[in-house]
């Protein structure tokens, strides 16, 4: 005589997760040694600390030079005063 057989379901829900990579290559002398001393100093690995920094500049808005110009904040101290435009006037004979 056979024993009988229990079946159990079980119900998972499973989600698919896409993993990006960037490779950068010729990186300037000291790049990777400065990443490298600023994920030690937050307790991260190169990777992570990568990770956060392209995340960070990525998602603040883009600024533009007039977004400089009228920057409130004292800390934004933007000085910029361009050369004027000369510009010579004649007389035209028709």
């Amino acid at each position: 005589m056979r024993s009988p057989v229990c079946y159990h379901t079980i119900d998972i829900d499973l989600e698919v997760v896409r993993v990006e990579q960037v490779l950068i290559r010729n990186l300037p002398d000291g790049t990777k040694s400065s990443l490298r001393a600023r994920a030690a100093r937050n307790h991260r690995s190169v990777e992570a600390e990568a990770r956060t920094i392209l995340t960070a500049a990525l998602a603040a808005p883009e600024q533009t030079l007039v977004d400089l110009l009228v920057d409130p904040r004292p800390e934004a101290d933007f000085d910029w005063h361009p050369e004027p435009i000369r510009f010579e006037v004649r007389e035209v004979d028709f």
